[in-house]
């Protein structure tokens, strides 16, 4: 019997471990325009086609832009909160 309760209590740890906690993993707040498509409340990563990039950052995070799609390559610079830039380089961004 002891040995069941162990398993049992075992069982209920890692399902609490594979559930997603419900505080620090957040979008950002506000509107975040990649390209010419505005993202609301966005979060991961953004790809765009138009060159140069235009990024307008209405969001309480920074965006982090890099030289090639899906948020590889190299960080070309970052873009605050409530913020705009182009980028000549910039292919994609990602923002948490």
């Amino acid at each position: 019997m002891r040995r069941i309760g162990l398993v049992a209590a075992s069982a209920m740890g890692a399902v609490a471990l594979a559930l997603p906690s419900g505080g620090s993993a957040a979008a950002a707040d506000g509107t975040l325009t990649v390209g010419l498509i505005p993202h609301t409340n966005p979060s991961g990563c953004y790809t765009t086609n138009v060159w140069p990039m235009v990024v307008v950052n209405h969001t309480n995070q920074t965006a982090t832009v890099f030289d090639l799609p899906n948020c590889q390559g190299h960080r070309v610079a970052q873009v605050g909160p409530n913020e705009a830039r182009t980028f000549e380089f910039g292919t994609s961004l990602s923002i948490p």
